[in-house]
């Protein structure tokens, strides 16, 4: 189930009350791979609580292509919910999380290693507000695009 923003804000709250640290990844996750679980498994051990951020729809297929995704976001979610290192979900339309990290300030900003600092969403918001940024090694061949390549190989 995709946690609506206003809900999740609320809960974040409680999770602060209650000094239980939250970790914050996005992306498309469009067909899990085991490079998603080693970042998710990397963000739940920096952290008590663990948000993921999907792109909706409409939002994967303008950043890849008309024929993704491959799985709708309410069944991400759901697949992504059932993982131990995962406590929420939610989905956005923009081009980046930036709105989502601003209301839900998390304690930890979690990304693949890929992604050079300078170019992290949030970070400048997350690191302000005393948190940090965890860059997670990627798996080398490991991802989604590539999967769906060899899936789509005659």
């Amino acid at each position: 189930m995709i946690t609506p923003l206003p809900e999740l804000v609320a809960e974040r709250e409680r999770w602060r009350a209650a000094a239980e640290p939250v970790a914050f990844a996005n992306g498309c996750f469009d067909l899990l791979h085991v490079g998603h679980l080693q970042l998710l498994e990397a963000a739940r051990a920096g952290a008590r609580r663990v948000i993921v951020a999907i792109n909706s729809d409409a939002s994967v297929a303008a950043l890849k292509g008309s024929s993704r995704p491959v799985v709708p976001a309410h069944e991400r979610a759901e697949l992504l919910l059932a993982l131990e290192a995962v406590d929420r979900v939610t989905a956005y339309d923009e081009p980046t999380p930036l709105a989502l990290i601003r209301a839900l300030r998390p304690d930890v900003l979690v990304k693949g290693a890929d992604w050079e600092l300078d170019q992290i969403v949030g970070r400048r918001e997350v690191e302000a507000d005393g948190g940090r940024v965890l860059r997670v090694p990627l798996l080398p061949g490991r991802s989604t695009s590539r999967l769906v390549d060899r899936l789509r190989r005659p």
